[in-house]
């Protein structure tokens, strides 16, 4: 069964999107997961991922932008490792193409690892940036588990920093840390995880997301009423387990004859409906009705009198 995260993916590698939105998000995923090598004295570009669907969606967009057949091949991984490696080579046009999505500067084949001045000043260019960010080196819990967590990897501490800056232009409360030789742009919260999937385009897992985090956060305050039911009825219980324990004692050892009126009347109607609450048994006192907070301080009394007997004998 597909982990929720590659459920994900592959609803963002079916979208639809502008020309213009499509370079920020092909940018993303050729400065994340690119590499150049020279073959022949000519520049060869390699993009590689674990996920066909991702290959396949920087193989079109790649000929649908620049007009351009790049090769689409399989790399087998050792016995040890269980996913295989897609590569997307690009040798044709590769510097017009790098150029173009400003991972390289005119005269330089030195990677600009930060993310351009024209997709950080664009709303739009942003959420597509995000989107191929994601499709990179992104990640993201089931709501299913017990710890909501999104996060986007990046190898270089300018870039990470560009990504937390675009999460939070959206509010969605991003933060970053150092980890495995480089930086984590991430969120917790299981609404600003929702809405980031929203910014990214990724509607349909956004309202599945939302479908089993609010279920599951159902399920959790029931449990959690439920549980404070199950206390207050436990104490409950033992009250008046203890009560019953002092009034058979007081019954014993004093009698009721010898407890003040008012204070025998209480102990023989708790004596008589042990299982009845405080507000119950409030409403069925002979003399006439009293507040629950009346029974409480009475049924106190008659504890106080036990203990006092207790000293006396011991």
């Amino acid at each position: 069964m597909a982990s929720y995260a590659s459920q994900v993916k592959k609803e963002l590698t079916s979208l639809e999107v502008h020309p213009e939105h499509a370079r920020a998000e092909l940018a993303a995923l050729i400065r994340m997961n690119g590499s150049l090598d020279l073959v022949d004295h000519h520049f060869l570009l390699v993009v590689q991922t674990e996920n066909p669907a991702i290959a396949r969606r920087m193989y079109s967009l790649i000929k649908q932008l620049y007009q351009v057949e790049a090769s689409l091949s399989v790399q087998r991984k050792m016995k040890l490792k269980k996913n295989n490696l897609y590569l997307v080579r690009l040798l044709q046009q590769s510097e017009r193409i790098l150029k173009d999505l400003s991972i390289i500067s005119e005269g330089s084949w030195m990677i600009n690892t930060a993310v351009p001045e024209k997709i950080l000043n664009s709303e739009q260019r942003m959420r597509s940036y995000l989107r191929g960010a994601f499709l990179a080196g992104g990640s993201v819990n089931s709501p299913e588990k017990s710890r909501y967590h999104l996060e986007i990897y990046s190898m270089h501490e300018d870039h990470n920093a560009h990504i937390v800056k675009m999460m939070n232009h959206f509010g969605l409360h991003a933060k970053s840390t150092v980890r495995r030789n480089g930086y984590i742009a991430y969120i917790k919260e299981a609404e600003k995880i929702s809405d980031f999937l929203q910014v990214v385009g990724a509607t349909k897992s956004m309202l599945s997301f939302e479908d089993v985090r609010i279920v599951r956060d159902m399920r959790n305050s029931v449990n959690r009423l439920v549980n404070c039911e199950t206390a207050n009825l436990n104490k409950t219980i033992d009250a008046a387990t203890r009560q019953l324990e002092n009034i058979q004692y007081l019954k014993d050892e004093v009698g009721f004859d010898n407890i003040p009126p008012k204070l025998r009347e209480i102990a023989q109607l708790r004596f008589d409906n042990p299982e009845m609450s405080l507000k119950e048994l409030a409403e069925i006192v002979p003399s006439g009705p009293i507040s629950k907070s009346g029974i409480n301080h009475r049924l106190r009394k008659l504890t106080q009198l036990a203990e006092q007997k207790r000293q006396t004998l011991a």
